[in-house]
C-alpha cells in the first residue's frame, strides 16, 4: 500500500509520521517511510536546488518540473521496489503538494501540472492520501517557534500564497474523496497522531 500525507507548512505531518511509523511496525508491518522532494540521493540533490533559499529566480514552471524530475527518480530507486516487495510506503508529500503549490498557488493549473506528473509517476496514485489541514496562520507560527526545523524557500512566501495552497488542498480533498481523509492538525500532537493511525489502519484493514 503507497499512502501519503500532505498538508500546508507546519501542519505536523513529520510528527504524526514518527509515531504512526513506530506503531505499525510493532503491530508487524513492514515499512518504508521516505520523503519528497527526495529520498534518495538524486532526487535529494533536486531537493536542494528546489528549496534552497537563494534561488528565488526560479521560474514557477521550472520549479514545477524539478519537483516531478525528483518524484520521477523517487519512484524508480525506492517507492516501486518496496511496493513490488509488499511493503507499505509512507510518504511525507507526493503529487498532490505539486497540484496544491505549482498549480493552485503558483496559478500554473491544476490538470497542467497533473499532467506533467502523470508522466513523470506513469500514472502512480497513494492508496490513500493523509491531508493535515490547518490554518496557515497557525502553520507558520508552529514554524517560527521551531527553531530546530528546516526554514525553505516556501516558508518564506507570503501569507496569500499559503493561502492558496491550503484551499487548493482542501479543493483536491473534495475531487479525490475515495483517497483522502482529512485530519484536523489544530488539535493536540496525541489526538492528531490517532487520528493518524486510526485513518492508516482502517484502510489496511479494509
Amino acid at each position: 500500500m503507497f499512502i501519503t500525507l500532505e498538508g500546508p507548512e507546519g501542519s505536523g505531518k513529520t510528527t504524526a509520521i514518527e509515531s504512526t511509523v513506530q506503531k505499525l511496525k510493532e503491530m508487524g508491518y513492514e515499512i518504508v517511510r521516505t520523503r519528497e522532494p527526495g529520498g534518495t540521493p538524486i532526487a535529494e540533490e533536486i531537493r536542494n536546488v528546489i528549496l534552497d533559499k537563494k534561488n528565488t529566480a526560479m521560474d514557477p514552471r521550472t520549479e514545477a518540473l524539478l519537483y516531478a524530475a525528483s518524484r520521477r527518480q523517487h519512484l524508480v530507486e525506492k517507492v516501486w521496489p518496496a511496493l513490488k516487495e509488499g511493503k507499505i510506503v509512507i510518504c511525507d508529500r507526493y503529487l498532490d503538494s505539486s497540484l496544491a503549490y505549482q498549480g493552485g498557488a503558483r496559478d500554473l493549473g491544476i490538470d497542467e501540472v497533473l499532467n506533467i506528473n502523470l508522466f513523470a509517476t506513469e500514472n502512480t496514485w497513494p492508496d490513500l492520501t493523509l491531508l493535515f489541514d490547518i490554518t496557515p496562520e497557525e502553520g507558520l507560527k508552529r514554524i517560527a517557534a521551531n527553531a530546530s526545523r528546516e526554514v525553505n524557500r516556501l516558508d518564506l512566501e507570503k501569507l496569500e500564497f499559503h493561502h492558496k495552497v491550503r484551499d487548493s488542498f482542501l479543493l483536491l480533498a473534495k475531487r479525490y474523496p475515495d483517497r483522502f481523509v482529512i485530519i484536523d492538525a489544530s488539535k493536540s500532537r496525541e489526538k492528531v497522531a490517532k487520528a493518524t493511525l486510526d485513518a492508516v489502519l482502517s484502510r489496511l484493514c479494509k
